[in-house]
C-alpha cells in the first residue's frame, strides 16, 4: 500500500508526535509499504531529518509557546488536501497528537476530501479532545469519572464543591501539558492562569488518589491493562517519555474480576465517544476498589516508551503488526 504518516504539526506535543511518526514510518516499511513521511507544518521530511528523528529522543518538555508559534508560522493546513502526497495515498495514518491533528479539525478536512485515515472521525475526535463534553458523556454511558468544575471558579467553590487536592489542566490538550495538582487554595489562580495558556478553557477535577491505569482499544477488542508506576507523584510529560521515570507494567497485578471491568469500563468509553479504529482510556483505581475514568486519548503515542504499543506487545502483537491492523481498520 502507499501510506503518508502525518507527524509533527504545532501543538505542544509536537516532539512527541515526531518520536511516534518516525517509527511508525519504519515499521511500515519493514511490513513492505511505500511510505511518507509529511510534516504539516514544515513539508516533506527528508531521508536525512528521518535519521535525525530515529534516535526517538522526545524531551524532558514539550517546547516553548514561542518556539511553536514561530513553527505554526510555516503551516500549510489549510491546503493540505490538495497536496499529491495524501490524494494519492491508499491511506494516510495520523501520527499527530493534541492540538488541529487530534481535535478533528484535520479529520473534517480530509473527510471532505474523501482520504482515508486512521483513527477517529471529526466529532468523535472533538468529543474527546474536550474532556468537559467527553465526562458528561461517560457518564451518560455510566462510566464513572471524577467531579469536576470548569472555570471561571472561585476558590470557594472548588473547597465546597469539589474539595482540595484537585487537578487543574487544560481542557482540550494532552501529554499534561499545563497540568498542575493544586494541594493549597493559594496555589489555585496561579495553576489556572498556567493551564490557560494552552487552552481558553481550564478544568478543575477532584484528585483522585490511587493506582494509574490504562487500557488500549484496538478496534473493538480492549487490549491488556497496564499500570504506571511514575517516579514523579503524577504521571507527567518527564515520566511520559525519559526512559526509567516511569514502571509500566503489563499486564497489570489485578484480579480477573478487577481487569474485566476495567476493560469493559474502556469499550463503553470508547462508544460512548464514537470512536473507531484505536484509542487509550486513562483510569486511577482507589483503594476502594472503583476505577474513575480520566480521559480518552484517540491518537495515542507510538514512541518506544507509549502505552499503547506495550498493552499490544502483551497481547502478542507487534509493533509493525499493531500499525498494520491500525491501517487496515481505517480502510475496512
Amino acid at each position: 500500500m502507499k501510506i503518508t504518516v502525518l507527524m509533527g504539526g504545532t501543538s505542544s506535543e509536537r516532539n512527541v508526535s515526531l518520536a511516534s511518526g518516525i517509527r511508525i514510518v519504519q515499521a511500515l516499511r519493514g511490513r513492505g509499504h511505500t511510505v511518507i513521511a509529511l510534516d504539516p507544518a514544515r513539508g516533506l521530511i527528508s531521508a536525512a531529518e528521518e535519521r535525525e528523528l530515529s534516535t526517538g529522543k522526545v524531551g524532558t518538555a514539550p517546547p516553548s509557546l514561542e518556539a511553536l508559534s514561530k513553527v505554526a508560522e510555516g503551516t500549510f493546513l489549510p491546503n493540505l488536501t490538495s497536496m499529491k502526497e495524501l490524494r494519492s495515498a491508499d491511506v494516510v495514518f495520523l501520527g499527530l497528537h493534541g492540538g488541529q491533528g487530534e481535535d478533528g479539525t484535520l479529520q473534517a478536512l480530509l473527510d471532505m476530501a474523501h482520504v482515508k485515515y486512521t483513527g477517529s472521525g471529526h466529532l468523535a475526535s472533538a468529543l474527546a479532545m474536550d474532556k468537559d463534553l467527553s465526562k458528561k458523556l461517560f457518564r451518560a454511558a455510566d462510566v464513572k469519572t471524577a467531579d469536576w468544575l470548569m472555570t471561571p471558579v472561585t476558590v470557594e467553590q472548588v473547597e465546597g464543591m469539589l474539595g482540595l487536592p484537585v487537578v487543574v489542566k487544560p481542557s482540550k490538550e494532552g501529554s499534561t501539558v499545563g497540568l498542575s495538582v493544586v494541594k493549597k487554595r493559594g496555589d489555585l489562580a496561579a495553576a489556572i492562569e498556567e493551564a490557560s495558556k494552552y487552552d481558553d478553557e481550564v478544568m478543575v477535577e477532584r484528585f483522585v488518589p490511587g493506582r494509574e491505569l490504562t487500557v488500549g482499544v484496538l478496534g473493538d477488542v480492549a487490549l491488556p491493562v497496564g499500570e504506571i508506576i511514575p517516579k514523579h507523584e503524577i504521571y507527567d510529560y518527564e515520566c511520559k517519555y525519559t526512559p526509567g521515570m516511569a514502571v509500566e507494567e503489563f499486564p497489570a497485578k489485578l484480579s480477573r474480576e478487577a481487569t474485566e471491568k476495567v476493560q469493559q469500563q474502556a469499550l463503553s468509553a470508547f462508544r460512548s465517544l464514537k470512536l473507531r479504529g484505536y484509542a487509550r482510556i486513562d483510569f486511577r483505581l482507589t483503594t476502594e476498589g472503583e476505577f474513575y475514568c480520566l480521559e480518552a486519548n484517540t491518537l495515542p503515542g507510538m514512541t518506544e516508551l507509549s502505552l499503547i504499543p506495550q498493552g499490544a506487545a502483551a497481547m502478542g502483537i507487534s509493533f509493525p503488526e499493531l500499525c498494520e491492523r491500525i491501517v487496515r481498520l481505517a480502510l475496512e
